[in-house]
């Protein structure tokens, strides 16, 4: 990782406001994300960052939904755009992986409409069986 930034799993770390931000104004698969929901949201999984080393800038996050076993969701991953291009990406997801990699999960799924180009180039590829996954959508744009 370019040395500006660091890696952290720090949940202390994590700029609450900042994120809330990102997901309820910038995301696609949130927006309008309620504070109280993202606040929430930031409490019960594992969650992680990437700070400007100069200024202790948050300036990435995503949170992992993990029983810790077999199976993790990786989710909300927000790279903030003023530093896209710079690896930040890359960098945040291989800290992940590093991090979950003790656990000896069986799978970490995700779902993206349009990073899976870095995705790819980190070991992810499309579902095998597709068939075989289904989802309940409860409430629809929460």
């Amino acid at each position: 990782m370019n040395p500006k930034y660091r890696f952290s799993s720090d949940v202390a770390k994590i700029d609450r406001d900042q994120v809330h931000r990102w997901i309820s104004e910038q995301s696609y698969w949130a927006p309008g994300r309620s504070r109280s929901r993202q606040d929430a949201a930031i409490d019960g999984p594992r969650n992680f960052g990437v700070y400007d080393t100069d200024s202790n800038r948050q300036v990435a996050y995503a949170r992992v939904i993990t029983d810790g076993v077999t199976f993790a969701w990786l989710c909300d991953v927000f790279v903030d755009p003023a530093v896209r291009g710079h690896g930040i990406g890359k960098a945040l997801i291989t800290g992940i992986l590093e991090e979950c990699e003790p656990l000896g999960l069986r799978r970490i799924a995700l779902s993206t409409d349009d990073a899976h180009g870095l995705y790819s180039n980190l070991g992810f590829t499309a579902l095998n069986i597709p068939e075989t996954w289904m989802e309940r959508i409860v409430n629809p744009g929460v």
